[in-house]
């Protein structure tokens, strides 16, 4: 087993991909290499067939120069006889900060969501009546699909959806000084078990919008919470008859029936992401299904933990536990990813204020996580799990 950790830079050292080689016997991580690129390497995704590691360089274009790389998603090649990492190509992101990637094999097609940032620019204008006023425009959020070449690389563009609207502007979040939904905000972009439909997170107007699948995205349907809610990713069971759901600005997580024939979602129950009051803001990140879906587990920054919950048979939550994780320094800059290796028997998460994967062996009876290990990488923010087929 292998896994491929992306990271963000620091002041000294550079974001970009590390390999570890995995003992799922022993539980531990042995660091094997790096790529020679350096990204902002905040998401993931592998394809097995093509041993293809795809990965978001997360920035945003500055488009005068340019001064610095773009915004992009780029493919590697990865050898599971020695771990090595070696650059394809990259194709420019259309939208500043790609923050999510997921993978079609059946249509060869790589998915992306583009945050957007929470920026604006101020136009002064002149209205029709000759009065001087400002509108403030603000940074696309898209879903992009595209095309992949046999051997692997990124071939081009299939489509891209520009997501529009806002949530309420300005809110009680601190996140941007409270105009964290001053625009649309796509954080993932997530296809079902059986690859008909995308469902996308648009965190920045409370929505869920569902998209059946194919060379172009046809919008099916359309999931309203109430507002300051902010859904951020999903994980379904393997029929694709249920999801969950973290809610970021609400502290929540939300457990759904989804329709495999049509796409709709209906609310099944919601419940707080934290243990109480944590004394400061929380706001839920990732989220992951035990593979014996008796158990979803999500990572809270601010209460700063990886919490555990039960799934009863009508898809009811109950929090069962936590495991503290370090402080995050803000919400902004904590813990955002963890995975589940060798059937669930391990979680690996990748804790960046601490600078370190944690290892956890996961009792799937109870679903309590106990950290065996840790191995040393700065700021990682993603691991993706590889399976050695040599």
């Amino acid at each position: 087993m292998w896994a491929l950790v992306g990271s963000y830079s620091s002041d000294d050292t550079p974001g970009g991909l590390t390999a570890f080689r995995f003992d799922a016997e022993a539980g531990t991580l042995e660091h094997v290499g790096r790529a020679d690129r350096d990204l902002e390497a905040g998401y993931l995704v592998f394809d097995p067939a093509t041993a293809t590691l795809y990965a978001v360089d997360e920035r945003k274009t500055d488009g005068r120069g340019p001064v610095g790389p773009a915004a992009a998603v780029h493919a590697f090649g990865f050898n599971a006889s020695t771990g090595a990492l070696a650059w394809r190509n990259s194709h420019v992101a259309p939208g500043p900060f790609p923050t999510f990637l997921d993978y079609d094999a059946g249509r060869n097609l790589l998915v992306s969501a583009s945050h957007g940032s929470f920026d604006h620019v101020e136009r002064v204008v002149q209205d029709a009546a000759g009065n001087w006023t400002v509108e403030y425009i603000y940074d696309a959020s898209t879903v992009a699909l595209y095309r992949l070449a046999n051997a692997g690389g990124i071939a081009g563009l299939a489509d891209v959806v520009v997501l529009d609207g806002h949530g309420l502007d300005p809110n009680a979040s601190p996140q941007a000084g409270g105009h964290a939904q001053s625009t649309a905000h796509a954080h993932c972009a997530t296809l079902d078990p059986s690859g008909t439909w995308l469902v996308v997170c648009d965190k920045g107007t409370d929505t869920i919008l569902t998209y059946r699948m194919g060379d172009r995205l046809e919008r099916a349907s359309r999931y309203q919470f109430p507002p300051e809610t902010a859904p951020r990713h999903v994980a379904f069971t393997a029929d694709s008859t249920r999801m969950f759901v973290t809610l970021e600005l609400a502290s929540g997580l939300a457990s759904m029936g989804f329709d495999p024939e049509t796409g709709e979602l209906t609310l099944i129950d919601r419940v707080s992401a934290t243990d109480g009051d944590c004394g400061r803001v929380n706001e839920p990140a990732e989220l992951r299904l035990h593979p014996n879906e008796r158990f979803v587990y999500l990572n809270n920054r601010g209460e700063d933990s990886l919490a555990w919950f039960s799934v009863a048979p009508d898809g009811t939550l109950t929090r069962e536990g936590h495991v503290c994780v370090a402080a995050s320094i803000h919400p902004g800059l904590a813990a955002r990813n963890f995975m589940f290796a060798t059937s669930g028997r391990f979680l690996l998460f990748a804790d960046r204020p601490a600078d370190c994967i944690r290892i956890y062996a996961v009792d799937p009876e109870t679903g309590t996580p106990t950290e065996v290990g840790q191995a040393p990488v700065s700021q990682p923010a993603y691991v993706a799990i590889v399976e050695d087929k040599e």
